[in-house]
């Protein structure tokens, strides 16, 4: 599955079919920062301590659960609206229900119940991700394929922004309560352009059992040699940059910044720099090379999770925190991107949709399991000392694509 191909923004946006692959990426990056950062504002306004908000970040395990699950949606369909479809927009109804209805049972009025539903919504919305990528792996044709990444990341990461930054600033006019009705209804939204969304036409039968739903792209994925060591690798590649960022929003508002900064300035900044480093990382790894651009990019994110410990020592200067904020964006996009790329590498084209559903929650392992002891650190050392500390954590990530460098250049893409 290695494709070199790397579109500008209008050849993106040209194709009918892409627009649709925007279309859904969007409807994966809404639901995600409303069980995630978004709510964790929500909860620090409730006056939830960090060590418990921390403890809750857990329900992000859904994510990386997901492939559990996963074989069900392969192996069966609903009538009527396609194999793919029908599961999509029957998700994203669910979705756009389970906000309205977190919405009027906040933290306020019990921490359990709005729990509860937090893991409701974290649930569908990683079973909407995992029919969303089988179904734009089953629509694309091979060339489509870069496009079609590009595509989905820009529309994740700008409807993202929206449940982030655009929410923060809502529920410092409206409250929360209403914010969340929005979401809900951006939600419903993106559901009416799912109706109308292209049905992939599959040339090849489903898997007729369960068991061969699981077993054959997992047996396919295990059996080359040092493939665990591979497998490693891409958990740890990312702690740093995920212990860093697990509680950047309760950080923030420790430090002094409001609501509407952090919504505003900082979100906005993450979008562009995001945005901005998917596109230069990958231009420069097509020179670079797989392995270089691995380590380069990893150690750019390890050396930038310690300009939160400069923010954390000066206070709330916007401009400082501004400038910390796009340099860790910028270089954690760029290992995304290597990170993927790496992904793709592994992948069998025949089981592409099952295998980069565990590979990718291999790769978010960290970002949905450090919460609790960034909660449990941070309020025990204090935000600077930790933040030193996420420096260190990062580089066992390093030292593995070091040691499997070989291994990983037999993946590498080939150079135009």
């Amino acid at each position: 599955m290695n494709d070199t191909t790397k579109p500008g923004l209008r050849q993106i946006l040209s194709s009918p079919r892409l627009g649709a692959v925007l279309v859904m990426g969007m409807a994966s990056g809404l639901p995600y920062n409303l069980t995630e950062s978004t709510m964790q504002a929500w909860l620090k306004d409730a006056a939830i301590s960090n060590t418990t908000i921390g403890w809750l970040s857990l329900i992000g395990l859904a994510y990386t659960l997901k492939p559990l699950w996963a074989p069900l949606l392969d192996r069966y369909s609903l009538p009527s609206l396609g194999r793919r479809r029908g599961w999509i927009l029957l998700f994203q109804i669910l979705l756009a229900v389970a906000l309205a209805v977190m919405a009027t049972h906040g933290p306020e009025q019990g921490l359990a119940p709005f729990a509860v539903l937090a893991l409701v919504v974290a649930v569908l919305s990683a079973s909407q991700d995992i029919v969303i990528d089988a179904w734009r792996t089953d629509l694309v044709s091979p060339t489509e394929r870069g496009p079609a990444a590009t595509a989905a990341n820009l529309g994740y990461r700008l409807a993202a922004w929206f449940s982030f930054a655009g929410a923060l600033v809502l529920a410092d006019l409206v409250g929360w309560r209403q914010t969340y009705f929005v979401m809900a209804a951006g939600m419903l939204a993106i559901s009416a352009v799912t109706f109308l969304a292209p049905e992939p036409k599959l040339h090849a039968p489903p898997p007729r059992t369960l068991h061969e739903a699981v077993t054959g792209p997992l047996r396919q994925l295990l059996a080359g040699q040092g493939m665990l060591l591979l497998l490693l690798t891409i958990v740890l590649y990312k702690v740093g940059d995920a212990f860093a960022l697990k509680l950047l929003t309760p950080f923030l508002m420790d430090v002094g910044f409001t609501k509407t900064e952090i919504g505003a300035v900082t979100k906005t900044v993450m979008l562009v720099a995001s945005i901005t480093g998917a596109v230069v990382g990958g231009l420069w790894l097509v020179n670079l090379g797989l392995v270089r651009a691995l380590l380069v990019f990893g150690a750019a994110q390890a050396i930038a999770n310690l300009g939160y410990f400069v923010v954390a020592t000066q206070g709330d200067n916007v401009t400082l925190m501004a400038a910390v904020v796009f340099l860790d964006n910028f270089v954690g996009s760029m290992g995304n991107t290597a990170l993927v790329v790496l992904i793709m590498g592994i992948c069998d084209v025949r089981f592409s949709a099952f295998q980069y559903a565990a590979l990718s929650a291999l790769a978010v392992l960290p970002r949905n399991l450090l919460g609790a002891p960034a909660g449990i650190l941070s309020d025990a050392l204090g935000w600077a000392p930790f933040f030193v500390l996420t420096f260190f954590t990062a580089l066992p990530g390093l030292a593995m694509i070091w040691w499997q460098r070989h291994r990983i250049a037999l993946l590498d893409l080939p150079k135009n």
